[in-house]
């Protein structure tokens, strides 16, 4: 892995990289006053004999839009996570969010009983559940259904990466401080990854090397940045507005190279 120090940014990359994308500065995160209008509802998505609630939101543009698909925290769905989905549309994107929380009967009020209700849940259904998802976005007259990415945050973030080695359709996925899947997992993605993690986050920053080491070994497309004087969560938390910005721009400008082009 080669790492820089760029205009006091770390930044980390792998060699599989299509070269370096550097940390931008923007204030589109988490609002954006000049941005177009959008449109969001609450949708009801088949997946197997069960049916998942999901938050949609799309851009206002006249052509079909890459879609993204946002996939919560431990906490499951929260105001942060329709903020994430509106930003994605207001960034030109059509945005679901699905509440992989539904077959228990929804996120619940308390933090605490989700995360609970998130520990049970099993890998296969998750799976099921986020490819029911990507199959009805698809479906959507306002989307380009060969230009589909998923965005994971913290849990989420672990479960973005765990989809892009089980789904060959994505083009691209997002990792934000989320744990890496096993190595040999890592051979069966076919996407382009971008992955943001904190400095002051060692739980997760610890399972790095083994995922560098993947993505080597299996020549895979995975870059990531490390932003500094930030924990866990600081794109939800806002604890450093500014590096929140430039994160979220990353991420946007990422999108816009892998699934608008």
């Amino acid at each position: 892995m080669n790492a820089r120090r760029l205009d006091g940014w770390a930044v980390s990359w792998s060699w599989a990289a299509a070269g370096f994308l550097g940390v931008i500065s923007l204030t589109a995160y988490p609002a954006n006053r000049l941005a177009p209008d959008i449109h969001t509802e609450y949708v009801k998505i088949p997946s197997g004999r069960d049916t998942i609630t999901a938050f949609l939101a799309y851009p206002e543009r006249k052509d079909p839009a890459p879609a993204v698909v946002v996939i919560h925290e431990i906490f499951g769905m929260s105001d942060f996570i329709r903020q994430t989905a509106e930003q994605l549309a207001k960034d030109g994107f059509v945005a679901i969010a699905p509440d992989l929380l539904s077959r228990r009967g929804g996120t619940p009020a308390s933090g605490d009983s989700a995360r609970k209700l998130i520990a049970q849940l099993d890998t296969d259904t998750l799976t099921k559940d986020l490819d029911a998802t990507v199959a009805y976005v698809k479906r959507l007259k306002a989307v380009r259904p060969d230009r589909v990415g998923v965005i994971g945050f913290c849990w989420g973030g672990g479960q973005s990466f765990r989809y892009a080695t089980n789904n060959p359709s994505l083009r691209a996925f997002v990792v934000c401080y989320g744990p890496g899947p096993e190595a040999m997992a890592i051979a069966r993605i076919r996407a382009k990854g971008l992955g943001v993690y904190a400095e002051n986050d060692a739980r997760i920053d610890a399972g790095l090397a083994e995922v560098d080491a993947a993505v080597r070994t299996y020549h895979k497309d995975y870059r990531y940045s490390i932003y500094p004087a930030v924990g866990h969560g600081f794109l939800r938390t806002r604890e450093k507005p500014e590096v929140a910005d430039s994160a979220w721009g990353h991420v946007i400008r990422f999108f816009r190279e892998t699934l608008e082009r």
